[in-house]
């Protein structure tokens, strides 16, 4: 059977090829790891690239990812080569590039149950596995990989999903996110916190792009307050978008004396390096949330419509074999304490109130500051 991606015609070469995993084998020399989705799912790709590097020593690894996601696994020790794609490519340049991939891995590993991430393992690997949704409708893909394993976007988390591909290839499934720095990236932090003020820091990462995901100006304010009353020093993080810079600078004008707004003045590398040295970090659902989590700070995560099953932030450590979070209802695991909206319609996994990203949802709109406050409190009284 032939198939046309993106004006491209290909046919499968070869079908249900084990991949040799024998201990008396070598292993694969190149390993390629396609994640075109959000910046979000590239972080949470790093427990099975993790997983491959351990296994694998001596093996190369790349990975494949949309344009403008590449900065939160630039400083990446597991990886050897970052290729870049645009989400919507001109034609000619696709082709060039798709050409360009050609066979040249031992192993390629496509994450993402769509077309293109499948084809791109299968035009990339010798060998190729991946995720599908096991519908009759998508079932026609699975003559494109050697090994595919059916993906559950309800009930498995995402780091979760990710590992079983390391099952598929006989391997430790681990449990490691990787956030990683340069030293560059550390220096723009100390320039940005030189000062005498030596109250602990309390990160605030308030924009999540999608109005769906948002909190309150209020709300913000109120908990950057108390958290200053209660010897904090308080940093707003945020990244360059103007749309967010916009955003974060009417926050910065509510924030108490001292606060620092940082947004679009580190790169995104050096924020995970501004929230490793938070004594709590608290921030909606985003991938900031995730580094704070998985650096191991105490933090706090908001959440509205979406699944935590599925995308609550991965606690340091937790073990690979369960899910960190049930579906309803705020909860604490590890260094995380995800507070869920109240109302009786969460989580409807829909994109806001108005069914879509632009929209807001009543269950963020109506979250309390108290509630968030007193989740804050727990935290410190733990420590």
């Amino acid at each position: 059977m032939g198939v046309n991606v993106s004006g491209i015609f290909w046919m499968p070469d070869t079908f249900a090829t084990p991949y040799p995993l024998l201990k008396t084998e070598a292993p694969p020399r190149s390993v390629l790891v396609v994640v075109t989705r959000r910046i979000g799912d590239v972080l949470l790709a790093t427990p099975l690239i993790r997983s491959v590097r351990r296994a694998w020593p001596q093996t190369a690894i790349d990975i494949l990812v949309f344009e403008g996601t590449q900065d939160i696994i630039t400083a990446n020790p597991d990886i050897r080569h970052i290729r870049v794609v645009p989400e919507r490519p001109a034609f000619v340049r696709h082709l060039a590039f798709v050409l360009r991939l050609a066979r040249r891995y031992d192993v390629a590993l496509s994450l993402v149950p769509g077309d293109r991430p499948t084809f791109y393992a299968f035009i990339a690997g010798r060998w190729r596995s991946g995720l599908l949704l096991d519908t009759r409708k998508e079932r026609w893909k699975q003559r494109f990989l050697d090994r595919w394993v059916p993906f559950d976007d309800l009930n498995t988390h995402t780091v979760r999903m990710h590992l079983a591909l390391a099952d598929a290839l006989g391997i430790v499934a681990g449990n490691e996110i990787v956030v990683a720095w340069r030293a560059e990236d550390r220096q723009q932090v100390e320039r940005l916190l030189v000062s005498d003020d030596p109250r602990p820091l309390a990160v605030l990462h308030t924009y999540p792009k999608f109005n769906y995901k948002m909190w309150h100006h209020g709300g913000w304010a109120e908990v950057a307050h108390w958290l200053a009353a209660h010897g904090h020093r308080v940093i707003l993080s945020g990244g360059g978008d103007s749309a967010e810079l916009n955003y974060v600078a009417t926050l910065a004008r509510a924030m108490p004396p001292g606060a620092v707004n940082a947004a679009g003045r580190l790169t995104l590398g050096a924020s995970a390096c501004l929230v490793s040295r938070a004594r709590i970090y608290v921030g909606v659902d985003t991938v900031m949330t995730h580094v704070a989590a998985a650096l191991g700070v105490p933090t706090i995560a908001l959440f509205g419509p979406s699944n935590p099953v599925k995308w609550g932030p991965w606690p340091q450590g937790h073990a690979a074999q369960t899910n960190p979070w049930r579906r309803c209802g705020s909860q604490r695991v590890g260094n995380v304490t995800l507070l869920q909206g109240a109302l009786p319609c969460v989580p409807c996994l829909l994109e806001g109130c108005g069914r879509n990203i632009a929209s807001f949802s009543d269950c963020l709109q109506q979250l309390p500051a108290a509630r968030v406050v007193a989740a804050i409190e727990a935290v410190m009284g733990h420590e």
